[in-house]
C-alpha cells in the first residue's frame, strides 16, 4: 500500500500556519520571561526543603500536569535529586505506600482543584510530609494546603480558545527545570556525576572515561625493551593492536608501531626491541574522557592510545574502534 503524500500548501495557508506557530511561541516566550522576572516567593525555601529531604521527591499530577510531572521527576532523578512520579489515582488505591515520612511531595494542578490529588494532600498532612504546590490559582484548595507555594503567573494560554493547557504547562515544565538546576548547583553536581546516571546511548558514551573502555591485563602488548624482535612481532600480531609497548623496570620506555617496523626493515630480526622503538611515546591517564581520547587520536592520526598511571606504568590500551563501538563521536 502506497502512502498518500499531501500536496504543498498554498501560499496563504503556509503563511497562516507560520503565523499561528509564531504567535504560540511568542505567547509562551513572553510568559517565560515574565516568570523569570517574577519567580514564586517560596522558590528558595522550596529548594532548601528538597535539600534537607532524607527520602525522595514525589511528584504527582493528573492529565497534562501529570505528563509534565513525569518529566520533572525524571529530570530531578537524573541530576542528583532522587525522585519518582506517583500517579494520583493509583495513589488512592495503594500507591500512597510509596510516599514515606522522609519524602517531599511536589503536587501539580493548574486549577489547584484537582480532586484526584486530594488523597495525597491528606496523606502529606497526616504524616507531616512537606508539600510543594504548583498552580496558577493561589487561593485554590491545593495551594492553601501546601507548605511551599510555587504560584504560576496568570498568563494567557497560547491556544486560540484559551482553554488547552499550553502556556501553563510550558511554565510548569520550565519551573521544574529551574528547580532541578538550582538543586544541581547547590549540590555541586558536575559532569562526572551526570555520567553516573546516564550510562546508555550517545550521552552515556560521551560521559565515559578511557578506563571504562580500555583493554587491560593479558590483553596488553607489553614487553621488556630488551626483548628480541621475534617476540615483538608475535605480541603485535597476537594482541591485535598493531603496537608493542616497551618497558624498563616496569616503566614505559618506548613503543613500536607498524611504521617503526617499516623504517627498520634492514636487519630487523637481528635487533632488540629498544633499537627499533620510538623513545617518547605519548600516553593518557585512565581518567581521560572518551571524547578527549578520540580528539587526540584524530589530531595525532593514530589508531591506538597507551594508557599509563602517574608513574608511567602501562595500565591499558585503547583502540579507535573501541571508541566508535561505544558510540563516541
Amino acid at each position: 500500500m502506497t502512502a498518500t503524500t499531501a500536496s504543498p500548501p498554498s501560499p496563504e495557508r503556509r503563511d497562516q500556519s507560520i503565523a499561528a506557530a509564531r504567535k504560540v511561541l511568542g505567547t509562551e516566550a513572553d510568559a517565560l520571561r515574565y516568570l523569570a522576572d517574577n519567580l514564586p516567593e517560596d522558590f528558595a525555601t522550596a529548594i532548601e526543603t528538597v535539600l534537607a529531604c532524607k527520602g525522595r521527591v514525589i511528584v504527582s499530577g493528573i492529565g497534562k500536569s501529570g505528563h509534565i510531572g513525569r518529566k520533572i521527576a525524571a529530570t530531578l532523578a537524573s541530576t542528583g535529586t532522587p525522585a519518582y512520579f506517583v500517579h494520583a489515582t493509583e495513589a488512592s488505591h495503594g500507591d500512597l505506600g510509596m510516599i514515606g515520612p522522609e519524602d517531599v511531595c511536589i503536587l501539580i494542578s493548574n486549577s489547584g482543584e484537582t480532586t484526584e490529588l486530594r488523597d495525597i494532600v491528606y496523606h502529606t498532612q497526616r504524616f507531616g510530609i512537606p508539600m510543594i504546590g504548583i498552580s496558577s490559582n493561589a487561593s485554590s484548595t491545593l495551594m492553601k494546603a501546601a507548605d511551599h507555594r510555587l504560584t504560576l503567573p496568570n498568563c494567557p494560554e497560547a491556544c486560540p480558545i484559551g482553554l488547552a493547557p499550553t502556556t501553563s504547562t510550558t511554565m510548569t515544565l520550565a519551573l521544574g527545570d529551574a528547580l532541578a538546576v538550582a538543586l544541581m548547583e547547590r549540590r555541586g553536581f558536575v559532569a562526572k556525576d551526570f555520567g553516573v546516571y546516564h550510562p546508555g546511548g550517545k550521552l552515556g558514551a560521551q560521559m565515559r572515561s578511557v578506563s571504562d573502555l580500555m583493554h587491560t591485563g593479558d590483553a596488553l602488548p607489553v614487553l621488556d625493551e630488551a626483548a628480541p624482535m621475534a617476540d615483538v612481532l608475535l605480541a603485535m600480531t597476537s594482541k591485535g593492536f598493531g603496537v608493542c609497548i616497551l618497558t624498563r623496570a616496569g616503566v614505559i620506555s618506548g613503543v613500536i608501531t607498524d611504521g617503526d617496523l617499516r623504517r627498520n626493515m634492514d636487519g630487523l630480526m637481528e635487533r632488540l626491541a629498544r633499537d627499533v622503538a620510538s623513545k617518547t611515546p605519548s600516553t593518557v591517564p585512565p581518567d581521560c574522557s572518551a571524547p578527549e581520547a578520540l580528539a587526540l587520536l584524530n589530531t595525532r592520526a593514530q589508531t591506538v592510545l597507551i594508557v599509563a598511571d602517574a608513574e608511567r606504568r602501562p595500565v591499558g590500551v585503547l583502540h579507535l574502534h573501541d571508541l566508535l563501538r561505544a558510540g563516541v563521536v
